[in-house]
């Protein structure tokens, strides 16, 4: 992989974007996460930890690992976010009973309760992004999204290597 270069001063050419749709996704993606940092800051939840939640609440054992390659982010920031989710009581790291290395986290019943809020929030952002989209139309969207994030993610573990 080229590194990326800056431009040159000086009438150099500057390149141009081929197409706006990453730029749209990911000014979804914001509006979404400020919406729930700011809606979810009663529940002592900080930016961008109601996902960590929700997702182990929806895999209870589920590791470090496969919760930060479920996310597609680094270990570093999974850990990080799992330790401030278990100092607010949310998680519980449990032992693995045949590897004694291995840990598994598990929600508590203070996760359980707020997985209901999490999960009605989400339903009302897609409820206003897609409210407007006939089922045919909201089914073609996934299928399209989830084929550009299939597109893109070995670059994604090609970096993190």
């Amino acid at each position: 992989m080229q590194p990326i270069r800056a431009g040159s001063r000086g009438g150099a050419r500057i390149g141009k974007l081929k197409h706006e749709i990453l730029r749209e996704v990911g000014m979804l993606s914001r509006c979404v996460q400020s919406i729930c940092d700011i809606r979810f800051r009663e529940l002592r939840l900080q930016r961008g930890q109601a996902i960590y939640l929700a997702r182990v609440c929806e895999r209870p054992g589920i590791n470090l690992i496969d919760l930060s390659n479920l996310l597609k982010v680094d270990k570093t920031t999974t850990t990080k976010v799992i330790q401030k989710l278990m100092a607010e009581g949310y998680l519980e790291k449990v032992r693995d009973k045949k590897d004694k290395r291995a840990w598994s986290l598990h929600p508590t019943q203070s996760a359980r309760a707020v997985y209901d809020s999490i999960i009605r929030e989400e339903n009302r952002f897609i409820d206003i992004c897609v409210g407007d989209f006939s089922p045919k139309e909201r089914e073609k969207a996934l299928g399209m999204i989830r084929r550009m994030r299939e597109n893109i993610e070995g670059e994604w573990i090609k970096a993190k290597a």
